[in-house]
């Protein structure tokens, strides 16, 4: 936990309980359902918490804000998110149902009022959203197909409605097609840590 009171110094005790509760509930459930590396979980809070939450460094959702997480496995970046944006609503997807299950009853056990989760593919979900997040599900150009018809038109926020991605290492080809919508974010900007180098925010810009 102390990663997170690092570089977000100002979460309510309600957040700071329901992100030290992670912990344990994603142990618990990786000891039962693959969700994380096995390897990987002493890293929960750099590798998955504080990787998520980045989203919230390049920008602060206003409340009200309909995002729907794609590909959230376990419920990363969704569930980070939505403890940091409480006025926020967060609809997250998978195809893969047990994973889905994970995200559902870590999101209740922690008492999150703001998510609704659904198994599905991205091409059965025909609900609308400000924002689509996802952390490296697919090729940006594929996703953009496959989410263009859940983006709102009306917007309500500082950037233009669009697409947050967690990605990593080299991007020049995969944006290519949306040089002059897309936007890349170094995550080292906003933490020091190694694991960061080479890992980035790709913003873009739908309508």
């Amino acid at each position: 936990m102390e990663i997170i009171n690092k570089y977000f110094p100002d979460l309510t005790e309600e957040q700071k309980q329901q992100f030290a509760a992670l912990y344990d509930l994603y142990t618990d459930w990786n000891s039962k359902i693959n969700v994380i590396s096995r390897k990987d979980i002493v890293n929960l809070y750099e590798h998955h918490v504080l990787h998520s939450l980045s989203i919230a460094k390049v920008i602060r959702f206003r409340p009200g804000t309909d995002i729907m997480d794609l590909g959230t496995g376990g419920g990363f970046p969704g569930i980070p998110l939505a403890i940091m944006f409480p006025d926020s609503h967060f609809h997250l997807v998978d195809s893969i149902g047990k994973k889905v299950k994970v995200a559902t009853e870590v999101a209740e056990a922690i008492g999150l009022k703001n998510v609704t989760t659904r198994h599905c593919r991205a091409e059965e979900e025909e609900q609308t959203f400000d924002f689509i997040v996802s952390r490296a599900v697919m090729p940006l150009a594929d996703l953009m197909k496959v989410v263009r018809k859940n983006i709102k038109k009306e917007q309500k926020n500082s950037f233009p409605n669009g697409i947050f991605c967690l990605k990593g290492g080299e991007l020049d080809r995969e944006i290519q097609p949306f040089r002059h919508k897309a936007e890349i974010i170094d995550l080292s900007t906003y933490f020091k840590e190694e694991y960061f180098e080479t890992k980035k925010v790709v913003y873009v810009t739908v309508n």
